[in-house]
């Protein structure tokens, strides 16, 4: 078994973008699509770099955008590899937005990119471990690794209510919600509603 290990700092980038006019809505704010475009990119970068083989986006941890960014703006990537399994990589990406007038720099959001090694056969490739050089490290790689098994479990939840959900017997739970049904539940084999094109 390979017990080679490298440190997040020989794989740490920094990719700086301008952002133009036709990366912008037409309010003048950048789309989000180019964004995550840019950040799988980056952690691309960066996996590539600790793994010393192409690797594959697997999975995206949830996208929160903070602030908008506008047209003419310099976005910054910053990457850095936070955690590795055997074949697996997650990477964090901070994106910050700075004006080029005045200078400020703004945090526009956070995200984490788990990322797979392959060989030239496209098989899953063991990469290296994870050599943590100061507490900032071990914080992200527990961080990372807490992630990791919150989304494990909260999948496992999810896939245990979508098997319990019963759709007639929670009918009653949407009468709060901006939905309106276009069909009669009786007709589909529910007795008793008072539902018959209710708007809910």
């Amino acid at each position: 078994m390979d017990q080679t290990y490298k440190p997040s700092s020989q794989s740490r980038i920094c990719i700086t973008e301008l952002m133009i006019p036709s990366y912008a809505n037409f309010k003048g704010r950048i789309h989000a699509g180019i964004l995550l475009s840019l950040m799988d990119k980056t952690a691309f970068a960066c996996s590539a770099k600790h793994a010393g083989s192409y690797c594959v986006t697997a999975s995206v941890d949830q996208v929160d955008f903070f602030q908008a960014i506008e047209s003419g703006e310099l976005v910054h990537l910053k990457a850095s590899v936070n955690y590795v399994g055997n074949t697996s990589l997650v990477v964090g990406v901070r994106v910050e937005a700075e004006d080029i007038a005045s200078g400020v720099i703004k945090h526009t959001n956070t995200c984490y990119f788990t990322m797979v090694a392959q060989d030239a056969r496209g098989r899953p490739l063991q990469v290296p471990g994870l050599l943590l050089e100061n507490t900032e490290d071990v914080r992200r790689f527990m961080e990372a690794k807490l992630r990791k098994d919150m989304r494990l479990h909260s999948k496992i939840r999810f896939e245990k209510k979508v098997r319990e959900l019963d759709i007639f017997a929670q009918l009653d739970g949407l009468r709060n919600e901006r939905c309106t049904l276009a069909f009669d539940p009786d007709y589909l084999g529910k007795k008793n509603s008072d539902f018959g094109g209710m708007i809910l």
